[in-house]
């Protein structure tokens, strides 16, 4: 029997990928879910374990090759498993309570793929405990990385019968978690032996003096710029050089980051603190994502010249606009009618006007995008994330107040993809809804904009010579200095408060 073996699901957006290294070549036995190939995105490379046990068979698609999703990239025949991974079963079968030899295999629960540029994450629950049964596809226990969670499916159906990476371990991008017992007959355990051969095709294959095949874009981008691989640090699987690493080894030659920042990183010494205190302290931990946050927005200040500007808004017709249309709009499109539509509308009307405040800076060029992908700061239990509407511009107020609805669950959940927070051009963060006043956003780097919303309030205002009650809100526009100058930052300011404060401009696109 022939089993192929195709291009996985690639993520959002992604249509195509290269074919960077294969692990096995043809005639060699494979073990289920061990690695066969390595395919390299414009934003992960995805790994592509084997299908079935047996033998690899023709590859159709070699390294260097741009494939498609679904394609084709070789074949296994069945029926001529790998006999590497026998001895790694024999502790499970061991554990048999019968005395002659036991079908059931033993399966170790591996990491998955964790993304581009992850390396390692921290277990945080495990949902089954050993001794739990388990079917196949069924959640075990969910990791934390840097930028999202992960959650780990069983491999197979079975007995859990050993946790190796308990709940607050650290994990890299290949360990196991644990085991799985009682798999079905003929299922071959993807045992450390089989993949210990893994990198072996690569060798006689290696460039540059190195022990890893590096990836085709990335040899490509290394000659086309002219420098080593000794010049690179390689961020792949077994210190492969991947396309993103050439850029920044040239980013890096380029303009040498600033020294300064680097004493800062090591905080100051705790001052003493008395022991009846101390006995009433709790430590915890950082979360990776808390500690990603610090240093991103860390970075953001010591990269950018930052500056806020502010401006009020009159929120008098937008209210009156949604009270009267909120129902019926729910009723047609399914979603309720909030204040995040106008605003990301209003934004896309003036970042038309005011491109450089949806540009960002790389090395000495401005790069303006002819798009917006609206940012959308989120709290979360776990932290604060930004999903990523793409394509904000071209949507309509339903698809807007959808979109929001949907990355604002899959947030809370845990549930975001990589790929869902990647990208944005200009970003939302409405502190409003804590009860924040006024306040200065951070940007997101590499944006060169933020718009911070915030509490309607109700004030006196003077409006043809009377004083009046009107819901107001302040509005503060933080921005890098460096490509927005101050007449940019106060015109799109006034243009986001004249699109509010007269939402009929929205649809008449003034």
């Amino acid at each position: 029997m022939t089993t192929e073996v195709r291009v996985p699901t690639l993520g959002e957006s992604v249509t195509e990928a290269t074919v960077a290294t294969w692990f096995k070549k043809p005639g060699d036995s494979v073990a289920v879910d061990e690695m066969l190939c390595e395919l390299e995105t414009d934003k992960v490379t995805v790994e592509v374990p084997s299908p079935a046990a047996g033998t690899l068979g023709e590859i159709v698609a070699a390294e260097g090759d741009t494939v498609g999703v679904d394609a084709l990239l070789a074949s296994i025949t069945e029926g001529e498993a790998a006999q590497a991974p026998a001895p790694a079963q024999t502790p499970a079968r061991a554990a048999s309570s019968s005395g002659k030899p036991d079908s059931a295999t033993a399966t170790d629960v591996m990491v998955p793929t964790l993304g581009e540029s992850v390396t390692e994450a921290t277990v945080s629950t495990w949902f089954k405990k050993v001794g739990d049964a388990v079917s196949q596809d069924e959640m075990l226990c969910e990791l934390e990385t840097d930028k999202v969670s992960v959650e780990v499916p069983a491999p197979t159906a079975g007995v859990l019968a050993e946790i190796t990476a308990p709940e607050g371990s650290t994990v890299d991008a290949s360990a196991k978690l644990g085991v799985i017992s009682g798999a079905a007959d003929g299922a071959v355990e993807p045992a450390p032996r089989p993949s210990e051969s893994a990198p072996a095709p690569a060798t006689p294959a290696a460039s540059g003096g190195g022990d890893t095949e590096d990836a085709p874009s990335a040899k490509k981008a290394m000659a086309e710029a002219g420098i080593d691989r000794d010049q690179v640090t390689g961020t792949g699987r077994d210190g492969r050089v991947m396309k993103e690493d050439v850029a920044k080894a040239l980013a890096a030659a380029a303009s040498p980051a600033p020294a300064a920042p680097e004493p800062a990183a090591a905080a100051a010494p705790r001052a003493p603190v008395p022991a009846d205190d101390a006995a009433r302290e709790e430590r915890v931990k950082m979360t990776r994502l808390r500690q990603t946050i610090a240093k991103r927005l860390k970075d953001s200040q010591n990269t950018a010249a930052m500056l806020t500007t502010y401006n009020e808004v009159d929120m008098t017709e937008v209210k009156a606009l949604r009270s009267q249309y909120k129902d019926e709009f729910e009723k047609k499109h399914g979603v309720r009618l909030g204040f995040m539509s106008f605003f990301t509308k209003a934004c896309c009307h003036a970042l038309k006007e005011v491109p450089e405040v949806n540009a960002e800076i790389d090395g000495n060029e401005i790069v303006y995008k002819n798009f917006v992908h609206m940012g959308v700061a989120a709290g979360t239990p776990t932290g604060l994330v930004v999903p990523v509407i793409r394509n904000a511009d071209s949507m309509s107020f339903a698809e807007i107040e959808k979109a929001i609805a949907e990355k604002g669950k899959r947030a809370r959940d845990g549930k975001l993809s990589m790929a869902e927070m990647q990208g944005g051009t200009f970003t939302l963060s409405n502190g409003g809804v804590y009860g924040s006043l006024m306040s200065s956003p951070i940007l997101n780097p590499p944006q060169s904009g933020i718009l911070g919303m915030h509490k309607i309030q109700d004030r006196p205002m003077a409006i043809n010579g009377e004083v009046v009650i009107r819901p107001m809100m302040y509005l503060a526009l933080s921005y890098d200095h460096r490509i927005v100058d101050g007449k940019g930052a106060v015109t799109f300011l006034v243009r986001v408060k004249e699109a509010l404060e007269d939402p009929r401009r929205l649809l008449m696109d003034l």
